[in-house]
C-alpha cells in the first residue's frame, strides 16, 4: 500500500509499505477513507519531537472496515468507522474510570498509545490506503452513511480536533452565559470556540495573528482579536466596556471582572510572542489567559506541551520546564485542568450532534487532496498561511478539490 513516510525534519514522502495484518484477534483492518493533517503532526514534520526515520504519520482516521480478527464481535466487515486517535484497551484501571487518553496497557513506552506518533506506541498512522487497529469492538465508532457522503469531513474531524476542541471547553467549565477566550484559531481552537457555543456560551472571543484564521472565527459568531494589534486581555476589557448593557448590568465592584470567566490555550508550547511574533515565547499564551480570566475563573489547556523538545527556546523549554505565574493563579484561585484528550468521552455524543444536524465541524476543512499532494500539503500548512486551515487526505481520490 502507499504511506505517508517520515524522512527527517521538514520531509516526508509518499512511499510503498508492507500492508497491515491482523495481529490479534482483537484486531480490525480499515480501508482509509480520509485522515487529517494535524497541526500536532506539525511537530514531528519540523522535528520537534524524537520522532524516528520512516515512521508513518496519521493519527485523524476513517474508513470502513475491511478484515477482523476473530475475537471481534460488534465491528464487522463493511461497516463505516472512524477510530480516536489515542489507541486504548478498553479495560485497564484507567481505561474502565474514562480515561483512554492513559491506558495503560497499548504502549510499552509509557502511559498513552496512539497512531503515527513520536512516543506513542509501535502503531503506524492512517495516512495510508490501510490501518490496523487494536482492540477494534472498544476503538472503532460506527457511523451511519456512506463513504464520501456529506457527513464524510464531519465524521472524520472525530477522531482528534473536534473532541478536543469540546474537552477544551469541558476543562475551562464553559456553561450557559459564559465569556470565553480561545487563545490560537488553528482546526483545535476554532473548534474549542464553536464547542463553547453549543455549550452555550454568551461570548467568545479568538485570538491569533493571522488573518484568514480569524475570518473564519468570525463566520461562526466569535469575535476575533488580532494580538498583534495590543495585548489581547486589554482589547477584550476595551470591547465589554464599550458594551452598554454589559456595563448596565454590573452592580458595584463587578467592573473588577474586566475579563472573562473561562480561557482555552490551543496553542501550546509553539506560541509566538506578542511583541515580537518572529520568536516563541513557549508561555506566552498561559501568562496571557492568566491576566484575561477573572478571579474564580478556569483555564483548560489543549495546546500540545511535550517533557522534551529539541527546538526549545532554552535549555529549560528543551526539557519540557516552564516558569508559571504560580503567585498570580493562587491569588485569583484560578482552577487549570490540562492534558490529552480522552476522545472516547465524548466523540459518540459529537457523532450524534452531527446526525442531528446540531453540529457541523467540516467548516474548518479548507483542502481535501490526494495522498500523493501530501508533501507539498504538509510544507504549505506548516506555513500556517495559504488558506491551509484543515487539510484531508483521500487515499482513493482521483482528484483534488
Amino acid at each position: 500500500m502507499r504511506a505517508i513516510v517520515y524522512k527527517g525534519p521538514n520531509e516526508v514522502s509518499v512511499e510503498t509499505v508492507d500492508d497491515p495484518k491482523i495481529e490479534s484477534q482483537t484486531d480490525a483492518v480499515i480501508r482509509i477513507t480520509s485522515s487529517g493533517i494535524c497541526g500536532s503532526d506539525l511537530h514531528m514534520y519540523e522535528g520537534r519531537t524524537p520522532a524516528s526515520g520512516d515512521m508513518r504519520f496519521g493519527h485523524e482516521n476513517m474508513g470502513v472496515v475491511e478484515k477482523v480478527g476473530s475475537a471481534v464481535n460488534s465491528i464487522r466487515t463493511g461497516d463505516r468507522v472512524v477510530m480516536p486517535f489515542n489507541i486504548a484497551c478498553g479495560s485497564c484501571f484507567n481505561c474502565t474510570r474514562g480515561f483512554t487518553n492513559a491506558c495503560l496497557v497499548v504502549n510499552p513506552e509509557g502511559v498513552s498509545g496512539g497512531y503515527g506518533y513520536a512516543g506513542m506506541g509501535p502503531y503506524p498512522g492512517g495516512q495510508a490506503e490501510f490501518l490496523r487497529v487494536p482492540f477494534a469492538d472498544f476503538n472503532c465508532l460506527k457511523l451511519p452513511g456512506q463513504p464520501g457522503d456529506d457527513f464524510e469531513d464531519d465524521f472524520l474531524l472525530l477522531s482528534d480536533v473536534f473532541p478536543t476542541g469540546y474537552h477544551g471547553a469541558e476543562l475551562a467549565g464553559v456553561g450557559p452565559g459564559d465569556t470565553v477566550a480561545v487563545f490560537g484559531a488553528g482546526p483545535v481552537g476554532l473548534l474549542a470556540a464553536y464547542s463553547s457555543m453549543l455549550r452555550g456560551a454568551a461570548e467568545v472571543y479568538v485570538i491569533d495573528g493571522i488573518a484568514e484564521r480569524l475570518a473564519k472565527a468570525e463566520e461562526i459568531g466569535a469575535i476575533a482579536i488580532d494580538f498583534t494589534q495590543g495585548e489581547p486581555c486589554k482589547q477584550i476589557a476595551k470591547i465589554r466596556g464599550s458594551n452598554a448593557l454589559v456595563r448596565g448590568a454590573l452592580r458595584p465592584g463587578e467592573e473588577k471582572m474586566s475579563g472573562v470567566m473561562c480561557g482555552i490555550d490551543a496553542v501550546g508550547y509553539q506560541a509566538r510572542s506578542f511583541e515580537n511574533p518572529d520568536k516563541e515565547n513557549p508561555v506566552q499564551v498561559i501568562d496571557e489567559l492568566v491576566h484575561v480570566v477573572n478571579p474564580t475563573g478556569r483555564i483548560g489547556i489543549v495546546g500540545v506541551y511535550f517533557p522534551e523538545d529539541p527546538g526549545g527556546v532554552d535549555g529549560a523549554a528543551k526539557k519540557g520546564q516552564f516558569t508559571l505565574p504560580l503567585g498570580d493563579i493562587f491569588d485569583k484561585g484560578i482552577t487549570i485542568g490540562t492534558g490529552q484528550t480522552p476522545v472516547k468521552r465524548y466523540n459518540a455524543y459529537l457523532r450524534d450532534l452531527i446526525v442531528a444536524g446540531r453540529a457541523k465541524p467540516s467548516f474548518i476543512v479548507s483542502h481535501r487532496l490526494k495522498l500523493d499532494e501530501a508533501p507539498a500539503a504538509y510544507r504549505k500548512f506548516d506555513r500556517r498561511t495559504d488558506g491551509y486551515t484543515k487539510v484531508v487526505l483521500k487515499p482513493e481520490a482521483t482528484a483534488s478539490a
